[in-house]
Order: C-alpha cells, then structure tokens, then sequence
C-alpha cells in the first residue's frame, strides 16, 4: 500500500470530532430557529439537550460544557423572541437544561478520566512489547530481513506469538513460535521463550543443545505459578501449555538452512516463481511437551540460495478463514509476489489476509522474511 494511502488513525479521529462538534452546534441552530418560528403551542427546546448529550460522547468535559453553554443561550433568546425569560414555560426549560447540561459534561469528565487511564496503559503496553518482542535487524550478514505482527485485537499489541534472531559467529539463527496458552500465560511463555533464545542462541554449539535450552523456558513458566484453593482451571490450563517453534541456523557461507520444526507450520521458500514447503520428515514435538512425547531433535537441512526468500508464519495466518469459513490459501498467494523484496512481501501478504478476512483476524499472526543475497551486493534496507 502506498504511504499516502495510509490515515493516521489520530488525525482520523480528530477530523470525526470535529465533525460531530460541527453536527451538534448545527443542531442548536436548526432546533431554536425552528422554535421561534413554530407556533404558540409547539415547544421545541426540550431537544436542545441533544447537542450537549451528543457532544459528551466524544469530547471533554470542557467542550460539552461549552456546547451546554450555547444551547442554553439559545433556549434563552427563544424565550425572549417568543415570550419573555420569565416565562414560566420557557423558565423551566432553561433550568432543565442546565441540569442536564451538568449531568452530561459531569460524564464527559469521567469518560475523559478513563480514556486518559487507557492511553497511559497502552504505553505502558507499547514499552513492554518493545522490551518482549524487539523488532528484528534488517540485516544480518548476507540476510535481508522484515517481521511483522498482526494483533487479532486492535486493544492488543501483542499475544502468544513470538520471533526473535540472533548472530553468531558463522551465520544467524531464527525462531518463531506460537504459545498456546491463553492470556497473560502465553504472553508469559513467549516472553520466557524469546529471552532463552536470546541467552542461548549466540552459545549453544547447535541446534538441538539451543532447543534444550528453549524447552527449559517453557518448563520455567509452568513451574512459575503458584496456585491456591479455587485455581485448579488455571493450573490445569498452564501444565497442558505449549509452544510451536521453528528454530533455524542460517550460516553465512553456505546455501542452505538449518530447521528443526517443533510442532510448528512449515517454512516457505519463493524461489523462480515457485513456492516450496521445508515439510519436515520428523518434526519433533511442541516445547513444553518434550516429557510427554520424548523424542530426540531432528535438524534438517534444505537448499536457500542468492535470491530466495525464506517466509516464516504462525498458524494465525493459515487459519485465518473469510466469510464462507475457507481458510486463507497462503501458498496460491503468495506464488504471485515472487520477486519483491521481504519488507513488501509482509505488506502484500499483511493487506491481502486482511482483505480476505474481512478486516478482523480471528487470531495474532506473526510474520518473518528473509532474503538470501549475494555477497557484496548493494543493500538499502527495508524496501
């Protein structure tokens, strides 16, 4: 999508208050200009009200004080123009409208208390998630690479999926995973995850010792909690835990990736055109359930030369279903961007599932691309 076509959603909802701010102060002119030409026995002011009660739904307490302040100069002006202010009638709607004016404005100042309370909270939200799920480098060695998170909810900046990488001193190792717990859980686990990654990516000598070290994170967040009396849902949910994970070295001098699939969705390679699943022949089970299903690390290895783009996802992104309950075809679609770089390949595939599902995802959904390029080639970053 082209920047110019993207809105700031702030800007957005500014022009909206506006706006409304326009609609209810037309609504005091419409309403007391009709009054006053009405007949005797038609009283109209009573709808004044409306522009104060519409006006507390989207602005502060000051501006909803101020538009109460105007309808009630206007009620004033239709009881000079019709009658006198001290009308009785006139007097009475004039005072109601004072205290509904009141009553209103006293809501626009709470609403205003617990918005300010909600944006406090998302940056304290955004800060997390740039400490838990820290972008990824665009580069690294010959590897050109974009990540991008698409949150099921717009209130939520992030869930259980997770991506990290991370340099050695031969290549650059990845993962990507998918913490099925609910909540703060999976949030909790991801976060345990990515940290063990990060410790132990750089030291583990391979990929199974690195995946050890990853399912001691995940036994870490079941053992954490401690429940009392009443939290036997909550113990339960946490021990049946797990994560998906793809762990990937990716060496620097050699055509090839390194994978071992925990319970996770295949990698895709574009490729000429072409769009090829790394299936692996025997995955090994999810993180967090390795006592369960004791089985050793298998490492697979799979061609990636100059010019293939290596796509990482999470199942969020494959089950995403549109209005008749088909799932997204990623594959059919993705075949049709080969060529662009990573960062426009998340774009393309991030405007194309939100299309496909309507706007709303039914679930987060983590992206990774890599390109492999030769060595020595020109690079300009994100492209």
């Amino acid at each position: 999508m082209d920047p110019s076509q993207r809105h700031d959603p702030p800007l957005v909802a500014r022009r909206a208050r506006t706006v409304l701010l326009g609609v209810s102060f037309a609504l005091i002119t419409v309403v007391t200009v009709v009054d006053i030409l009405s007949p005797p026995e038609v009283h109209l002011g009573p709808f004044l009200v409306a522009a104060p009660a519409l006006t507390a739904s989207f602005a502060g307490a000051r501006t909803t004080a101020l538009v109460g302040a105007v309808a009630v100069l206007a009620q004033a002006g239709v009881a000079i123009a019709r009658t006198s202010l001290t009308d009785l009638n006139h007097t009475y709607q004039i005072f109601a409208l004072i205290l509904m004016s009141v009553v209103v404005t006293f809501f626009a100042h709470l609403r205003e208390e617990h918005e300010s309370k909600v944006t406090r909270l998302r940056s304290i939200a955004q800060a997390a998630q740039g400490a838990v799920l820290r972008p990824l480098p665009l580069r690294s060695g010959p590897l050109s690479i974009a990540s991008l998170y698409l949150a099921a909810e717009e209130e939520a900046l992030m869930g259980g999926d997770l991506y990290a990488a991370a340099r050695t001193a031969s290549g650059t190792r990845l993962l990507i995973g998918d913490a099925r717990g609910k909540g703060l859980d999976a949030i909790s686990e991801a976060s345990l995850v990515m940290g063990a990654f990060r410790v132990s990516a750089a030291r583990a000598a391979a990929l199974p010792e690195l995946v050890t070290s990853l399912e001691a994170g995940v036994g870490s967040a079941q053992d954490s909690g401690e429940t009392g009396e009443g939290d036997t849902e909550a113990e339960f949910a946490r021990e049946e835990a797990f994560v998906t994970a793809l762990v990937m070295d990716i060496p620097d001098d050699e055509p090839v990736v390194r994978v071992a699939n925990c319970g996770h969705p295949p990698p895709l390679i574009l490729r000429e055109g072409r769009v090829v699943a790394l299936d692996s022949a025997a995955p090994s089970p999810p993180l967090g359930l390795t006592a369960v299903l004791s089985a050793d690390v298998v490492v697979e290895s799979f061609p990636f030369r100059v010019g293939d783009v290596l796509l990482l996802y999470t199942d969020g992104v494959i089950e995403a279903r549109d209005r008749s309950r088909a799932f997204y075809p990623l594959t059919e679609r993705v075949a049709a961007w080969a060529g662009v770089s990573p960062a426009a390949l998340l774009r393309l595939l991030s405007d194309d599932l939100r299309g496909y599902v309507g706007g709303r995802l039914g679930d987060d959904a983590a992206l990774v691309a890599v390109e492999r390029r030769a060595p020595g080639a020109a690079w300009t970053g994100a492209s």
